[in-house]
């Protein structure tokens, strides 16, 4: 079993967990800011099983029917993810609205605080880990998780200070304000994990970072090449799709031409592992005199 589908399962795990605690400090409370907490969870439950989902189809080799593989999956359960996200966010406001127009005391306010901020906790550690884990993966799925988790901690923190200060002054109105406050926050955040997603779907380029690393083994490794142009990327999932055309003097052989290729696709899939590349040979008389000059 690979590293990205047992951190899957583990986050189903955690999410069940968390969502166990937050709906016990709900039903001590009775608070509609710690019900729109625990709602959320549901959420990440939900996305946590999606994640796994793609991450399994997403590791499947390629096929007749899928040359390029199925690394986009994961894209898919991203944008699962931010919709699932932006749902909870307007049932968490439409009970901050019914709560706001008939406001309730709040019940064992410290035993309910202290079970919801445990499992606060519990979220930012994995949420750490699902991020991290995600970056060094390439993960889409797991590094949306971990961000969607994240909101969910500040999320936590907002709603114990505001639950603790409700009970310090006694005005109950603020218990459903701070559940829509989170409700906003939790649609902004949801947004934002779906606006990356589709990006994703849509074949951005790599970042500029990345895409630098590119052009600098391209220049350094094509010895022997004139130039290298049209190079575009994309990436999906773990794996990062590179095609360019390389420019050789015409008396070039092909032996000697497809030696260049090998080198530079080596070095690549050194620094990119997962990389797939396509590299054009021209003749010199192709030459646009632009893109990656060869050193």
């Amino acid at each position: 079993m690979s590293m990205t589908l047992r951190i899957a399962i583990g986050s189903i795990v955690v999410g069940l967990v968390v969502l166990a605690l937050k709906t016990l400090a709900w039903w001590l409370t009775g608070s509609v800011a710690l019900m729109s907490d625990a709602l959320e969870s549901t959420v990440n439950v939900a996305t946590a099983i999606a994640a796994l989902i793609a991450i399994r189809v997403a590791a499947k080799p390629a096929d007749r029917g899928h040359p390029y593989g199925h690394h986009k999956a994961e894209f898919f359960s991203a944008v699962l993810e931010g919709v699932m996200i932006i749902i909870a966010a307007l049932l968490i406001m439409r009970e901050a609205w019914h709560g706001l127009m008939a406001p309730r005391p709040i019940e064992a306010p410290m035993a309910g605080l202290m079970i919801n901020g445990a499992a606060g906790a519990l979220n930012a550690f994995w949420a750490w880990v699902l991020i991290t884990r995600g970056r060094a993966l390439k993960s889409p799925a797991l590094k949306a998780d971990g961000h969607h988790l994240l909101s969910d901690v500040w999320s936590s923190v907002g709603v114990i200070g505001g639950v603790l200060l409700a009970v310090a002054t006694g005005w109950t109105v603020l218990d459903p304000i701070l559940a829509g406050l989170v409700g906003l926050h939790i649609l902004w955040q949801g947004w934002k994990v779906t606006a990356h997603s589709l990006s994703g779907l849509m074949d951005e380029a790599v970042e500029e970072k990345t895409l630098q690393q590119i052009r600098d083994i391209i220049s350094d490794r094509a010895t022997g090449a004139i130039e290298a142009h049209d190079l575009r990327t994309r990436h999906a999932g773990q794996v990062t799709f590179i095609d360019f055309h390389l420019v050789v003097d015409g008396q070039t052989t092909v032996d000697d031409a497809h030696a260049i290729c090998d080198r530079i696709e080596q070095s690549l899939q050194a620094k990119l592992p997962e990389a797939q590349i396509t590299i054009h040979v021209e003749p010199e008389h192709k030459a646009k005199h632009s893109g990656v000059l060869v050193i």
